[in-house]
């Protein structure tokens, strides 16, 4: 039987889409792992190096930027996170899939990586729930947010939904079991692809 070398899942979609939720289900079901991150913000209580994150000094992490060691990096209040392209290529060149739950200017990053294994094993998804009025549904279904907060939320999503046109492959949410089983499905079908199959 031949073997496969793994798919790099990038998943975008706006607050509210249900992207992360997707992701934490492929990965706990053990259909995907997660990419472990860099940060160089602290460890909180309970989290591990190498498994939560890989914890780094602001020195270290620039280095590595400087090196090109990020597959994408970015800058979230005042701390970096970045993913590691040796780790990402270490698990499809063994046949593992990766999900990578990320924005849309980490997204256009991976893209732009110039490095044949990524790109052969790179599917892009953008996830969306199918009106906007459904999506501030979802924004205001916790009912915590001011509706201040609501707007801002709403006007951050809107604008990065208009990016969906980028990506290969797009879902339009519904339930939650719906959204999984296309989300599978996809997976599962690209798994099929001739060009994945490593000659014995």
């Amino acid at each position: 039987m031949n073997a496969r070398t793994g798919i790099l899942l990038l998943v975008s979609g706006p607050s509210g889409s249900g992207k992360t939720t997707l992701c934490r289900r492929l990965a706990n079901e053990q259909e995907a792992v997660y990419s472990t991150s860099c940060t160089t913000r602290p460890a909180r209580e309970g989290e591990r190096n190498g498994h939560d994150y890989h914890f780094l000094t602001r020195e270290s992490f620039q280095e590595k930027v400087d090196a090109g060691d990020f597959l994408e990096h970015a800058e979230v209040h005042g701390n970096f996170y970045g993913t590691l392209k040796s780790e990402v290529l270490d698990q499809i060149s063994s046949g593992i899939d990766v999900v990578m739950d990320i924005d849309v200017q980490g997204a256009d990053q991976v893209r732009d990586c110039t490095d044949a294994a990524i790109q052969s094993a790179l599917v892009d998804l953008f996830v969306m729930p199918p009106t906007e009025k459904e999506l501030r549904n979802r924004l205001t279904g916790r009912g915590t947010d001011t509706e201040d907060v609501i707007a801002l939320r709403m006007k951050n999503a809107l604008g990065e939904i208009e990016y969906w046109p980028k990506y290969n492959y797009r879902l339009l949410s519904g339930t939650h079991e719906q959204d999984y089983y296309q989300f599978k499905s996809l997976l599962v079908a690209e798994r099929l692809k001739v060009s994945r199959l490593i000659a014995p």
